[in-house]
């Protein structure tokens, strides 16, 4: 059966690797870098509260239960002048205010993954600090640290087909993170590890070209393949309590 469980560090896809990090206890750090994780990022940046929920529940219902703003799709909400799932859409504008946030991938890997010790947000924003964070926390508990990409859904999938698309942006977010974590490395975190290393010199460049990255240009978004692109842009760390994000702080995280 497979299994990275020898390793303190590891890296599994999708909502698959959400529940089995879970299930083990793990320090969990969820990667969508176009745009889940960014967006988040980028929202504490701007003060905003976020609360993610999966897509295929009642996510105007939640937020009127905790007195938050649903987040429309990025064309409803940039009509109503809200922000979306764009991280540039957060401004100083948004601090102290809640929102509910919800996607296929990233939104949905949270609420798998959201009983664990510690569930942090990672992209390549923010990559340099929340690994450190991430071995904060492991120094604390002793728990294993669990870094996973989210990957993308395929369009119009047939019968006995997989849903997952695994996606650059994400894996080399991943790498990203992994480089920077203390403790022994699975063989999967290792060659993840050695994909950001060995294209991190024109790492904007793949994230522009890029099949997501192009999927988002093509619709007008360029600027967030622009914004989402950068590495450690940021020392915001967004962890998970209470089901909204905080700021992760040395000393503070549990």
């Amino acid at each position: 059966m497979f299994d990275q469980s020898p390793y303190s560090c590891k890296v599994e896809w999708g909502k698959r690797g959400a529940r089995e990090s879970a299930e083990r206890g793990d320090i969990v750090i969820i990667v969508d870098v176009l745009s889940f994780s960014s967006t988040v990022v980028s929202a504490l940046n701007a003060g905003a509260v976020i609360y993610p929920y999966p897509p295929d529940l009642d996510g105007e219902k939640y937020a009127k239960s905790v007195n938050a703003v649903y987040i429309m799709g990025r064309a409803e909400a940039a009509r109503a002048g809200q922000p979306t799932l764009s991280p540039v859409t957060f401004s100083e504008n948004h601090q102290n205010k809640s929102y509910v946030l919800s996607s296929l991938n990233g939104a949905y890997c949270t609420w798998i993954a959201s009983k664990v010790p510690a569930l942090l947000i990672g992209s390549l924003l923010n990559a340099s600090a929340v690994a450190a964070a991430a071995n904060g926390i492991q120094h604390e508990t002793g728990a294993a640290i669990t870094v996973v990409p989210s990957g993308e859904m395929w369009n119009e999938t047939r019968e006995n087909e997989d849903c997952l698309r695994p996606s650059i942006e994400d894996y080399l977010g991943a790498g990203a993170i992994l480089s920077k974590l203390d403790g022994e490395k699975s063989p999967e975190a290792q060659v993840c590890i050695a994909a950001f290393n060995g294209t991190k010199e024109y790492l904007n460049e793949l994230i522009w070209d890029c099949g997501s990255g192009r999927e988002l240009r093509e619709r007008g978004y360029e600027a967030d393949v622009l914004h989402c692109s950068h590495l450690d842009a940021t020392a915001a760390v967004p962890i998970l309590r209470d089901g909204h994000f905080k700021a992760w702080t040395v000393n503070k995280s549990l």
